[in-house]
């Protein structure tokens, strides 16, 4: 591990007293899920953190707290409440895996959460890291995390490559382990996190705010983020256009939409949406089929960015006078009006749509 010219390198048994240091001047003390040593609210905030930007994770996660406050009541609820309260969130495998480790706390450990890593590692959804995490924050333990902030800033401080391979992530996580603190494991974890993720960031990082500005050996790190420069630019990002069928069947009562489950794998998978369909023809195919048409009208087109694709949604309102058909429970559809359908798990753009 050699420094770059001109600067000492870091000292290992240094790097940790100056972690906790910068973290209590200067680091993150207002995040709501830092109030409490809960293992409940932490282990939500954990989940819902993962490839998620905190600012867009505070304005989920008060609202979820207070629709399932405890363990137990998320263990309780539908799965399709749970889903409506993710949407928007995205990476909706997460929610699906809170609602598993929830129901699974419950049965096997009595509605506490395990207090060891390796116990927290065998819940569903939680891996090494978030159980480390867990384990350090709620019940003190020297648990090393490594989620890809904390490998980056390991990286930069320690001069060592990203890993690539399973040996190379086990040496890595050695050295998280031999940094670990005897004292103060809770500010040393969230120094690592607050670090990874205000100052020694992918692009652009913040060297003069670094507390090894002075002897880190690759604060700017170009050799790791030049091919990242270069991907970035070499890969187009795909779009993916959908006609969105809303048909809506003016009731008595109130008006309903037809709503498909989709497929659990896939966009969007295991949500409630309105049918998808490569063009328009195709679409007012499937209307005929729930009804009488009476008038159709072309939306505007909404654009949403996915992680991997960009969707060009294109609504196609139809009215329809609905033949008698109750929910398909073998294609797993219905009609539903438009409050039963905004408790359904529903994508964010559709939500939209309908009015949520």
């Amino acid at each position: 591990m050699d420094a770059a010219p001109g600067r000492p390198g870091i000292e290992p048994a240094g790097f940790a007293p100056r972690v906790v240091a910068w973290q209590r001047a200067h680091g993150r003390h207002d995040l709501p899920w830092q109030r409490s040593r809960d293992p409940y609210r932490v282990w939500v905030s954990e989940i819902m953190l993962q490839q998620t930007r905190v600012e867009t994770v505070l304005r989920y996660y008060e609202p979820f707290l207070q629709r399932f406050p405890d363990v137990r009541a998320l263990a309780g609820a539908p799965l399709d409440a749970v889903l409506a309260q993710w949407s928007g969130l995205g990476y909706y495998r997460r929610a699906r895996n809170l609602h598993a480790c929830a129901q699974q706390v419950c049965e096997r450990h009595g509605g506490e959460f395990p207090r060891e890593r390796a116990e927290l590692e065998g819940l569903a959804g939680i891996g090494r890291s978030t159980a480390a995490a867990i384990a350090a924050f709620c019940f003190s333990r020297r648990e090393a995390i490594l989620d890809a902030n904390v490998q980056r800033v390991l990286g930069r401080a320690f001069a060592l490559p990203r890993p690539r391979d399973a040996a190379s992530l086990r040496a890595m996580w050695q050295l998280a382990e031999s940094l670990l603190p005897a004292r103060h494991i809770e500010a040393y974890t969230q120094g690592l996190m607050d670090l990874g993720a205000t100052v020694c960031k992918p692009a652009g990082p913040d060297c003069r705010a670094c507390p090894f500005a002075a002897d880190c050996p690759g604060p700017a790190d170009a050799a790791e983020a030049a091919p990242a420069a270069r991907a970035s630019r070499g890969a187009a990002r795909r779009t993916r256009e959908w006609v969105l069928l809303w048909a809506r069947s003016d009731e008595p009562d109130a008006a309903r939409v037809w709503l498909q489950r989709r497929d659990a794998q896939g966009i969007w998978p295991g949500l409630w949406s309105l049918p998808g369909h490569d063009d328009a023809a195709a679409a007012l195919r499937q209307a005929a089929e729930l009804g009488e048409v009476l008038d159709q009208q072309a939306r505007e087109p909404v654009r949403h960015a996915l992680t991997h694709v960009d969707l060009l949604l294109r609504p196609l309102l139809v009215q329809l006078r609905a033949r008698p058909r109750a929910a398909d429970e073998a294609q797993h559809a219905g009609w539903f009006t438009v409050d039963e359908a905004l408790r359904l798990g529903l994508p964010a753009p559709v939500r939209k749509l309908l009015g949520g």
